[in-house]
C-alpha cells in the first residue's frame, strides 16, 4: 500500500468512525489510529475490505483490541457468488463459482464473522435486508456438508444453513479484523 493509499484509507475510516459513533461508544479514534499504524497487515486487510465494498468500522473493543467489521448495509458486493470453502468448491462438478468465502478471507487476512459477531452487528443497525452473508461454521455442521449464513428479514435476524457448495448472487460474506 502506498503512503497515499494509506492516508486515503485512514481518512475514510475516520470519517465512518465519526459518522457512526453509536457503533463504538467510549472508543477514541486517536487510540484506534495508533493501533492501526503499528499493524501494516491489518491496514492491508482493511484496505481490501474497503475495496470490496465492506465499509469497515469498529464495532467492538475488548481488552485493548479493536474489532473492525464490514458495516455495509448489504453483504459486500465484491465478495458475492462464492461457495463456503475449498472443499465445497472442489466438489462442484458443474457451474462452479469463482471461488470460496474461506479462501478469499484467508488470502485477505480476515476472518468470517461468527454467528455471535453477526448478532452483535445486527444490534448496531439493520444489515442484510436484501442479501445474506456466509458465517464461520462450526466443524460439526461443516462435516455434515452444511454451512451457516445469516440475514435480516421481517424485522428479525435469522441464522440458516445451506449446502456449503451453494452460492447465490445475493450471498457474500462479512469479515472481521482484530487490531
Amino acid at each position: 500500500m502506498t503512503p497515499q493509499e494509506r492516508e486515503k484509507l485512514l481518512g475514510g475510516l475516520k470519517h465512518r468512525f465519526d459518522k457512526h459513533m453509536h457503533r463504538h461508544a467510549g472508543i477514541a479514534w486517536t487510540d484506534v489510529q495508533q493501533r492501526l499504524l503499528g499493524q501494516p497487515d491489518a491496514l492491508r486487510a482493511l484496505h481490501w475490505m474497503e475495496a470490496t465494498g465492506g465499509e469497515p468500522d469498529v464495532i467492538d473493543h475488548d481488552a485493548g483490541v479493536c474489532v473492525f467489521c464490514d458495516c455495509s448495509l448489504e453483504s459486500p458486493p465484491g465478495r458475492r457468488s462464492l461457495c463456503y470453502d475449498r472443499i465445497a468448491l472442489d466438489a462442484r462438478k458443474a457451474n462452479k463459482p469463482g471461488g470460496s468465502a474461506l479462501d478469499a478471507a484467508a488470502e485477505a487476512g480476515v476472518k468470517l464473522l461468527t454467528d455471535a459477531q453477526y448478532h452483535h452487528l445486527q444490534t448496531l443497525g439493520e444489515f442484510d435486508t436484501r442479501t445474506s452473508s456466509w458465517l464461520l461454521t462450526p466443524a460439526d455442521v461443516r462435516n455434515r456438508g452444511g454451512a451457516l449464513f445469516g440475514d435480516r428479514r421481517f424485522g428479525r435476524v435469522f441464522i440458516y444453513h445451506n449446502g456449503a457448495d451453494s452460492y447465490y448472487a445475493a450471498r457474500g460474506f462479512r469479515a472481521a479484523v482484530r487490531v
